[in-house]
């Protein structure tokens, strides 16, 4: 195969992190970008991954990056106006790091807002640990500090590359219900898209059905990304974007009055809260309503009118079936009141079946609900690109994506992915993203669910958020 290069990075490429998003980040970066390999640097605090970089001549410093460290480990690698920083780490402030890198006038992508260590656990409350709140702080530095460097907020495959889908899913409903499929110009515009086909509500619905011979070994979180990133976000409180069509909202649930007012909380873990969604291979299944930031995001791009009297606003939630070894995992953790030391991150070389179904269900509408998404295989990831299974391969291709797009884009400031041009950023990614399909369902949430107990739902809205969240 040959590989477009997009452009030439000049200084240094930082990379903060190399656990399997990074491991799988870097051959796409050799292979899209002219850079100095000299000059590529990852920063790595794990001893478990300095084999790796060993092996492959790739510069490192084994520390980690801290809020104490930040400024001065940074500064000291850094070139004025040149290189760039691609954050793939946990437990480093996204905000902090971008803020810098900013003042340093170089480019920085994340897939996340991720705080400083010890936040998830040690935060007294809810409310502020909360995606909504992590994110609204980035959200206030857009708007204090416009322009300048571009720093990529949440670029991975969800935050990231479901909302560049959600465009292309309301152009294939425009179009398969014959109205004007023309690409809006600007967020209002694609607002006002959504609120005239009619959509209620988006799910990042997801199923990853990726599996290994061997059985999960009692007492080891087993999952296909980031084991830690996984339960800080599984800890979190359940949030969701609120639409206008709701009529109900659960007893447990908290809103905002700051920021844009798009989504709620609720007073219980998003990794024990299950929601009924759809996703093409399995049908009907049970997802977890973890916390995202595209939860929030999305819900506030497509917002028309006032943050706090909107017109019109979709409810947005992810509904998230991991693989079942992750799932045995949860139920143990949540089960035993404890986390499991050991974690172990299912490697593409080792999974023998399955894929990661990862797509956007649109609802509500004429055609009731269209899934568009990803539905990648481990067998095709092997074929495109080393180092990383399905999972990972909608991430890294999006980090991919998101460089591009800043390198074309050098003085757009803080930008989300909802922000950014789709069409461009799926030009460089699909190629890593096996089938990329639409299919439409006449399923609702009002089908096939248990008869034998009754329940309080609203069969007059099938797509009313008080049938989607499982009693």
């Amino acid at each position: 195969m040959t590989h477009p290069v997009y452009g030439r990075i000049d200084g240094p490429i930082v990379m903060i992190g190399f656990g399997s998003i990074g491991k799988g980040t870097w051959p796409l970066i050799e292979r899209h970008f002219e850079y100095d390999a000299d000059k590529f640097v990852v920063i790595e605090p794990n001893a478990d991954n300095h084999n790796f970089l060993k092996q492959h001549n790739i510069r490192f410093v084994p520390d980690a990056v801290t809020r104490d460290n930040y400024r001065e480990l940074l500064g000291g690698m850094l070139e004025r106006g040149r290189g760039f920083v691609v954050n793939l780490s946990v437990d480093t402030s996204s905000l902090d790091l971008m803020k810098f890198c900013r003042e340093m006038e170089v480019p920085y992508i994340d897939t996340v807002v991720e705080p400083w260590d010890g936040f998830y656990f040690e935060t007294e409350s809810n409310a502020e640990r909360t995606n909504y709140a992590l994110r609204q702080k980035v959200r206030d530095e857009k708007a204090a500090n416009p322009g300048g460097s571009t720093a990529v907020s949440c670029c991975g495959a969800n935050p990231g590359m479901v909302s560049w889908f959600v465009k292309e899913a309301l152009l294939m409903l425009a179009q398969d219900t014959g109205k004007d499929a023309t690409a809006p110009s600007t967020r209002e515009g694609w607002g006002k898209l959504m609120q005239s086909l009619g959509v209620k509500g988006v799910h990042i619905a997801e199923r990853d059905t990726q599996a290994r011979r061997l059985p999960r070994p009692r007492n080891v979180f087993v999952n296909t990304w980031s084991v830690e990133g996984f339960i800080a976000e599984g800890f979190q409180p359940a949030e969701l974007g609120w639409g206008t069509h709701e009529t109900w909202m659960p007893e447990n649930a908290h809103s905002y009055d700051v920021g844009c007012q798009s989504a709620i909380w609720l007073e219980r873990p998003g990794a024990i809260t299950r929601v009924h969604t759809w996703c093409p291979t399995p049908g009907p299944q049970f997802g977890y309503l973890v916390t995202h930031n595209e939860a929030v995001s999305i819900s506030d791009y497509y917002t028309v009118g006032a943050a706090d009297a909107p017109e019109y606003r979709p409810t947005c939630h992810y509904a998230y079936h991991p693989c079942d070894d992750a799932v045995l995992s949860l139920h143990e953790m949540f089960g035993s009141g404890r986390q499991q030391v050991e974690h172990e991150i299912l490697d593409v070389d080792e999974i023998v079946e399955g894929i990661d179904e990862l797509g956007v269900l649109l609802y509500g509408h004429e055609k009731n609900a269209l899934w568009f998404g990803s539905r990648l295989s481990n067998a095709e990831t092997r074929k495109l690109a080393p180092y990383q299974n399905a999972t990972g391969l909608q991430v890294t291709s999006a980090v991919l994506a998101g460089m591009v797009w800043a390198l074309e884009n050098p003085n757009a400031g803080i930008v989300e992915t909802d922000e950014m041009d789709h069409a461009r950023c799926l030009e460089v990614q699909r190629p890593y993203l096996g089938p990329v399909e639409g299919h439409y369902t006449d399923w609702t949430p009002l089908q096939d669910r248990w008869q034998h107990f009754p329940e309080d739902i609203d069969e007059s809205d099938p797509w009313q958020f008080r049938n989607v969240l499982a009693s």
